[in-house]
């Protein structure tokens, strides 16, 4: 407890708070209101969570940004893994999709109709799911970011050296460095500081987003995910401002480390390749994905089980797409809060326990004093 209550230090904030007071009045003095983004659903839940936004001064502006895999992947995905469902198939997949709506139904409804949807803590219960069932099929639906892909890796490298010919995977895995360079040069945006991943930066070094700062102009800190982590980082991305020399700060260092994890870089290279991928709300980006090698298309499900994954469709009036750009807030869409909550989602920023609505309906409605 001693670790976690050093960093949620009420009186280690206050000269924090005052800090960013004093360098958001500088900042914005000199080039107006400035506008920084947190692309990590981890942080996107501390920051609604410990009220961090009450701590900004005025003219700073702390918006969410496609941080959350689930909530970043298209129904279309849902749907095919609804196909498999339909077939017999055992799908294996990490509880946060089960209610993520695809166009006509979830993964939730479809095992309750009777489908064998197996809620993996570890994708390695996919592989313990194709040895304990040799006459089945086992899909397991590969979802995530760099932090997530390392481990899927990992599994799939026991399953072939275990002979599991009856697994394979689904994938929809997402890089963040290519879709922080979209972001970066979508004119519809104007992004002043990025408040980097910490999970995925442990696995892709925080060397790897240099080429904002270098490029484009955009201040970036790896903070960690307590609330001083947070201030910290917020307070680093506002000096850079305030000096005009944008940079990339690790403030994470006693867990993000130059260069990253190699061992998970290695994993993820043998049996990944960059693919373009699609995001929803954003489209699909060039090399923003991974896709299973040539070598390994047997483990492939969509080729295995004839499956083209289109886009799906969303809900005429859900505004995810806008809100995972950081163009509108959750309590912006018409939905949220009516027809749209927790019990009731109707996009997959409402389900995911690292999604934007989500965290605004959980904690963001309430009455906060710093």
């Amino acid at each position: 407890m001693k670790y976690i209550d050093g960093f949620r230090s009420l009186d280690a904030a206050a000269p924090l708070r005052q800090s960013l007071a004093e360098l958001g009045a500088h900042v914005t003095a000199r080039r107006g209101p400035v506008r920084l983004m947190e692309v990590c659903g981890s942080h996107t839940m501390a920051i609604a969570r410990f009220g961090i936004r009450d701590f900004l001064p005025e003219g700073v502006e702390l918006v969410s940004g496609p941080g959350c895999p689930v909530c970043v992947t298209e129904p279309g995905f849902l749907d095919a893994a609804i196909d498999l469902a339909h077939r017999g198939v055992i799908v294996a997949t990490f509880g946060d999709l089960l209610r993520v709506p695809g166009s006509r139904s979830d993964l939730a409804r479809t095992r309750a109709a009777g489908g064998w949807i197996e809620v993996c803590q570890s994708p390695h219960r996919a592989r313990e799911l194709a040895r304990d069932h040799p006459d089945r099929e086992v899909v397991f639906l590969a979802v995530g970011f760099e932090t997530t892909i390392a481990p899927i890796a990992a599994m799939l490298a026991g399953a072939r050296r275990d002979g599991l010919d009856t697994l394979s995977l689904l994938t929809a895995f997402k890089l963040i460095p290519p879709v922080l360079a979209a972001l970066a040069a979508d004119p519809d945006l104007r992004i002043d500081g990025l408040l980097c991943p910490a999970h995925v930066s442990a696995i892709i070094g925080p060397e790897t987003y240099g080429f904002l700062a270098a490029d484009h102009g955009i201040a970036c800190v790896v903070a960690g995910f307590e609330p001083l982590d947070i201030l910290y980082g917020l307070e680093g991305l506002l000096r850079q401002l305030v000096d005009e020399a944008p940079r990339v700060d690790n403030q994470y260092s006693r867990v993000v480390k130059p260069g990253g994890n190699p061992r998970a870089q290695a994993l993820m290279a043998a049996c990944l390749e960059p693919v373009t991928a699609a995001w929803r709300g954003l489209g699909p980006i060039p090399g923003s994905g991974l896709g299973l090698r040539p070598e390994l298309a047997r483990y492939d499900a969509a080729r295995r089980h004839g499956l083209t994954v289109r886009a799906g469709e969303v809900h005429p009036q859900c505004r995810c797409g806008a809100i995972l750009k950081g163009l509108l807030s959750p309590d912006q869409c018409g939905l949220f809060g009516r027809t749209c909550h927790p019990e009731h989602p109707l996009g997959p920023c409402m389900v995911s326990q690292e999604g934007s609505c989500a965290a605004h309906f959980r904690y963001g409605r309430r009455s906060r004093q710093p």
